[in-house]
This record gives C-alpha cells, structure tokens and sequence, in this order.
C-alpha cells in the first residue's frame, strides 16, 4: 500500500528525470500526471495511485520545496473541482483516458452550462432540450447563463432536458460539450466589477455524439448531485493557513493603519477574524472527511459561511479605510482568466462578494439543502414534484 515514505521516493524520481529548472512546465505536469502524482487518490492510469486523498499533501510539499510548476488551479477550478470527480465517478474508460489527463495539466479549460434564465435556484426546472436521432447523436438547443470561464472553454458540462413528459428531476440527461462545435455561441455578462468574468451560452442546433453523455439517459439529475456536491466544497472548502484570505487582508490593513482604528471597527474585526478561523478548522474537517467517501450536503453549510464572509470582511475593509475604501483601479471591460480576492484593491473585493451568494448555489437553496438533509428538518411543500415538467406553468 502507498504512504507517505513511498510518495517521497516516487516525487524524488519525478524531480531526477524531470529537473524543473530545465523542464518545460507542461512536459513537467503531463510527466507528473502520468507518474500518479497528480491526485493521488485518483485510480493508477488516470493520474493517481490509488493512495488516501490525505497524502497528497505530501506530494505537494515536496514539489513547492523542489520549485516545480504548478497547473494553476484558479484557472482550471471548474474542470478540477466539479467536472473530473464527476467524470471520475460516472465516466466510461474511454472518457476518463481522453479526458483528465489535459483537465488536469490546465491544456483544456472546462466550464459548467448547468444555470438558466428560467432555471437558477430551480435548476432542474431547465428547459434546454437534446433531442435524439436516428444516429444515436443528440441535438440541443437553449440557454445557459452566469457561466464561468466560457469563454476560454474547450469542454463543457451540461445538462439537458430528454423528456419533458417526466417530472423535473426525471426528465435530465448529463452531456460533455465540446465548446468549439457548431451552434456553441458565448457572449459577456458584465458584471458590478466592470469585468466579464461570467457568460451566457447559446445553443443552437449543436449536436453531441452519445458517447460524450455521462450516465444514464433521464439519470442527469443523479450525475449532477456529484458535480453540485463537489462544486460547493470547492468554492467553500478551499485550504487556506490560518489568518489568510480575506481575513488575513482585513487584519494587514489593521495593523498598518492605526490612525483609523475605532474601538467599534476593532470589536467587529474580532468577531470576523474568530468566525473566519472557525470556517477554516471546519473546512479542515470537511476535507478529512472527504478522505473516506463522496462529498455530503456539508459542503453547502462550507459554501454558506464562505459567501457570508466574504460579503461580512470586504464591507468591513472598505469603511475601515473611509474614502481609500472606495477606489477602485480599472472599470476596463474585460474578460479575465479567474477572481483574484486578495491581490486586488477593498473596492474590488466589496463589489465581487455580492456574487459570493448566488453562484455556486445561491444562500437560500443551501440553506434549504443544509436543513432538509444535514439537520433532518421537514422539507418544504413541493407541488410540483410529481408533475410532467411540459405541464408546469412557466
């Protein structure tokens, strides 16, 4: 069985026959991929080893020690927290062999077409449609919307309507989109920040081979659970050090800036700082977890504390530093590469928080899902759980 001695002398025989100083960062990570040290957790073949998701901490450490390039995780979030364990779980061989090795070294972007104009806090009210043909192919039409990174895309997750004469949640199936077929087209959606880090996603007549769909067909709702699962500890759970974050931005503009300190201010820094370390040790916790099975509904209580946070610590930064608190350096339209919240200016991070609870669930779905299936809580009256979605009212 792997430990941890055994992962140090597979990431030393990496580093010998691919010496970062001199390796070209792609050739380094596709050379890690294949040495299994790029979640080792993951089966032999597809990037791992079969070994305990702890030790990959291990492998990590060396690699930083050692300077080894990274594979820019902000950049490639979507395809590593949300589309390879989804892939990983209900993939077929084929999928899993064509697919995570370029997710993984960050040559092939992914994106998630799973929101909709009509269909965000109730997505599986969505109303895109794949149609099957005779081929076996499938024909999809509609609109995705708030869709992170499409815009340097190659592959998409997304779920679709196949039987509009099922019930919501019944009628789903999941496909993998290519981003670059015919009928695929992105647009912006600028945002309070001035940047398009978000999209909307027409399709239009785009046809999917069947053997990009993953699970079965009118399954998509059980295939997206893992993807939504995943995502929400993804967003939330991520490994910060202690006072790092936000947090740790609001405490560095403290200590800098006596001159603007009120006994007020310092009492609701103190109460952040607390809560903010709180949500660290418990997303420490989550992942320990994590280590044993699937991700829970927990992660949605993770997502909700983040999101609360974020909101909390940048309204907290920008009236700390009064009339400093409102500059903000370029409202140029752009389409940036991922969110930077803490290499940015208060007035930045103020205005990107207010997206923190909407994307990735919004606050009043996970509270719903956090009562129903964490505390046990009655569910909410659902009228329409047994209706054709073709007879809801729209």
């Amino acid at each position: 069985m792997t430990d941890a001695a055994d992962l140090r002398r597979r990431t030393a025989d990496l580093l010998a026959a691919h010496p970062p100083a001199t390796t070209e960062r792609l050739e380094f990570l596709r050379a890690r991929f294949d040495a299994g040290l790029a979640w080792v957790h993951f089966p032999e073949g597809l990037g791992g080893l079969d070994a305990p998701r702890s030790l990959q901490a291990v492998v990590d450490a060396e690699l930083e020690a050692a300077g080894a390039p990274g594979n820019d995780p902000g950049r490639i979030g979507i395809g590593l927290g949300m589309a390879a364990p989804t892939i990983l779980r209900f993939g077929t061989d084929e999928q899993k062999q064509r697919l995570l090795r370029p997710l993984w070294t960050g040559e092939e972007v992914w994106c998630q077409l799973f929101s909709e104009p009509g269909a965000g806090s109730d997505l599986a009210a969505l109303a895109t449609r794949a149609v099957r043909q005779s081929s076996g192919d499938w024909i999809v039409d509609g609109q995705k919307v708030w869709t992170s990174s499409a815009h340097l895309a190659r592959w998409a997750i997304l779920i679709a309507r196949t039987d509009p004469g099922l019930p919501k949640h019944r009628g789903i199936s999941y496909f993998v989109c290519d981003m670059t077929d015919p009928g695929v087209e992105v647009r912006p959606l600028r945002q309070i920040t001035g940047e398009a880090e978000f999209n909307e996603v027409f399709l239009t007549g785009v046809r999917i081979p069947d053997i990009q769909r993953l699970g079965e067909v009118g399954e998509g709702w059980k295939v997206a659970q893992t993807t939504l699962m995943n995502e929400r500890v993804a967003i939330g759970g991520a490994r910060i050090p202690r006072e790092g974050g936000m947090i740790g931005v609001a405490a560095a503009d403290w200590r800098a800036r006596p001159g603007l300190r009120t006994h007020d201010l310092h009492q609701r820094l103190l109460k952040l700082w607390v809560e903010a370390e709180v949500a660290r040790l418990t997303g420490e916790r989550l992942r320990q977890q994590l280590t044993k099975g699937q991700p829970g509904p927990e992660g949605s209580g993770m997502k909700l504390a983040f999101a609360r946070l974020a909101q909390e610590i940048s309204g907290w930064e920008v009236e700390f530093l009064a009339e400093d608190g409102l500059t903000y350096d370029d409202w140029t339209m752009r389409r940036p590469d991922g969110v930077d919240f803490t290499g940015r200016e208060a007035g930045y991070r103020y205005l990107r928080a207010k997206g923190n609870s909407i994307e990735g669930g919004t606050s009043e779905v996970l509270l719903n899902i956090v009562a129903e299936r964490v505390l046990g809580l009655p569910p909410e009256p659902r009228t329409d759980k047994d209706v054709a979605w073709k007879d809801l009212p729209r």
